[in-house]
């Protein structure tokens, strides 16, 4: 069951679009096969093939990720396109590395970036066998997400973009 407090009703807009919430996004996989293996046994998500070509991946929420197997039509993706988790402590997020870097040939995991702490988590990266990149995180206050969209804007839109600001964000080690 989903906790109440992942729950949160649409705010009321003026926009073209009107939706109840953000139902799903897209990653491309080399092997379904291979991919729902690291998904269900590595990462602990849920997956049902709805598709030839494809499957739906979820934790427990109502969005979902379409892994369409494109084989070697795959476009590998860079450390800022990624995929985050939570964890409920910061030794979990620990225990994820250690068993990233022990089970990286198992899975077919191509690179596993140190622990550390960056953008207010604890937290490391990982590029999946598909050339995904997924960061296992964990937030000292709870559900990072609240603090994100309650806070609100911290910068205004009208500042202009400060490519400068994107070495915070470059990890060392990181492919491009």
């Amino acid at each position: 069951m989903l906790p109440e407090n992942c729950r949160v009703d649409p705010p009321t807009h003026p926009s073209v679009v009107k939706p109840f919430c953000l139902g799903h996004g897209t990653l491309e996989c080399f092997s379904l096969k291979a991919s729902r293996r690291f998904y269900e046994e590595f990462l602990g998500l849920e997956c049902v093939r709805h598709g030839k070509p494809a499957m739906a991946v979820r934790l427990a929420q109502r969005f979902h990720v379409i892994c369409v197997e494109v084989g070697d039509q795959v476009h590998p993706t860079n450390l800022l396109n990624h995929w985050g988790l939570d964890v409920e402590t910061r030794d979990e997020v620990d225990q994820a590395h250690a068993a990233a870097v022990r089970d990286q040939d198992k899975y077919g995991i191509r690179q596993v970036l140190p622990p550390q702490e960056m953008h207010g988590v604890y937290s490391f990266y990982l590029e999946d066998l598909d050339h995904n990149w997924w960061e296992i995180q964990w937030y000292e206050n709870g559900f990072q997400h609240d603090d994100l969209f309650d806070y609100g804007d911290r910068f205004s839109m009208d500042d202009a973009a400060d490519i400068g600001s994107l070495e915070e964000l470059k990890i060392k080690g990181s492919a491009s």
